[in-house]
């Protein structure tokens, strides 16, 4: 079955068989095989992208519960495909994964616009070669984020990292909590990723990312982890975590004692949340798209900035931008804090496996 992209509201589209013309959901018009703009509908406007009431756009949990979505064209299709087989070395490479959960029942509006906004910040501000950024999307059709592509993906990433080499891990999907049955973690749950397909495949343990991107890393490599999910605060399982408040590191190691440090590397993570805490979708930043609140804020610091900003400034950055549209007028609804028991401002939370000084640049 043939497949367009909408040019009015990005949907994809599937064309049936002998199909001469094909309505999107937002009621733009098409005729089969043309490439033109859609058709003006019965009142003379061209058909617009519906916007949900101002009551229910504002939020979407990452957590197991959202629907509807709209899959935009990506700009790195070309140069994911082949990536994994590479043999070539590069001292910057990046990994960004955005999982949507397209057709199932907790689909999410915001993960192809922030893996999206994740590509321009490293390709246009940051100068990553287009070439070392491997990418996993719904509409990578040649490179989807099963949990086996994930994995791969994973081990590509480190994959012969040299001394100097910067490192750069991004998800944005859902994450969840399992209960830890090893001793491994202090609040006693596993942190975890869900590929797209965890309900057949299985989930993404906190342990084994760690096993993969951290323990890996040679003396000189640096790893930075962007990860935009519910649950995420130690998604690496890194050994300490910086608390804003009391301004200082707290040991995060496991009550096991079992080793999750470099092999002489540092690893470094900005999470949406806490562990026990929930990151959203929303449209309250940027108005006209839904996007994850951490990427959405991280990439308009990172691009004001010119990339030059510390740790410090950027999570006092990011909490400003967050209790100022908490304290605004759209995030006053009351279903919404009622939905959201009054806790829907979350607090990203900066881990690392070793003592790093927060004042210092964050250098990607």
């Amino acid at each position: 079955m043939e497949r367009r992209i909408c040019n009015n509201c990005h949907s994809q589209l599937q064309v049936p068989p002998k199909a001469t013309t094909i309505r999107c959901k937002c009621q733009a018009l098409y005729t089969v095989g043309s490439s033109s703009s859609p058709r003006v509908d019965h009142n003379g406007s061209t058909a617009q992208k519906q916007v949900p009431n101002s009551s229910m756009k504002l939020l979407r949990s990452r957590n197991i519960n959202n629907d509807n979505i709209s899959i935009e064209t990506s700009p790195w299709l070309g140069f994911s495909a082949n990536l994994l087989n590479s043999t070539r070395r590069q001292p910057r490479k990046a990994l960004l994964i955005g999982v949507s959960y397209q057709d199932q029942k907790y689909q999410l509006n915001g993960t192809i616009n922030d893996t999206k906004n994740m590509w321009n910040l490293l390709t246009y501000q940051l100068r990553f070669p287009k070439d070392a950024i491997c990418v996993l999307t719904d509409d990578n059709l040649s490179l989807s984020p099963t949990k086996e592509n994930m994995q791969r993906a994973l081990k590509w990433l480190v994959q012969d990292c040299q001394f100097g080499d910067s490192l750069v891990f991004y998800f944005s999907g859902h994450g969840l909590r399992q209960h830890d049955f090893n001793n491994d973690e202090i609040d006693g749950y596993d942190e975890t990723l869900c590929p797209v397909d965890f309900k057949t495949a299985g989930m993404i343990f906190d342990n084994d990312i760690n096993d993969v991107i951290v323990k890996p890393l040679k003396p000189g490599v640096k790893l930075h982890a962007i990860v935009d999910a519910c649950h995420s605060g130690t998604i690496l399982d890194l050994e300490h975590v910086y608390s804003r408040d009391k301004r200082l590191w707290i040991d995060n190691k496991s009550p096991s004692r079992a080793n999750k440090s470099p092999i002489g590397g540092v690893a470094i993570s900005l999470s949406a949340c806490a562990d026990n805490k929930m990151a959203v979708d929303t449209t309250a930043f940027s108005r006209n798209a839904t996007d994850g609140a951490l990427t959405y804020i991280f990439t308009k610091i990172m691009k004001e900035k010119g990339g030059k900003v510390t740790y410090a400034e950027l999570l006092n950055e990011m909490q400003k931008m967050i209790e100022s549209v908490n304290d605004s007028l759209c995030l006053k609804s009351s279903l919404i804090k009622r939905l959201f028991r009054n806790k829907i401002v979350q607090e990203p939370q900066i881990s690392a496996s070793q003592v790093i000084d927060i004042n210092g640049y964050l250098n990607l």
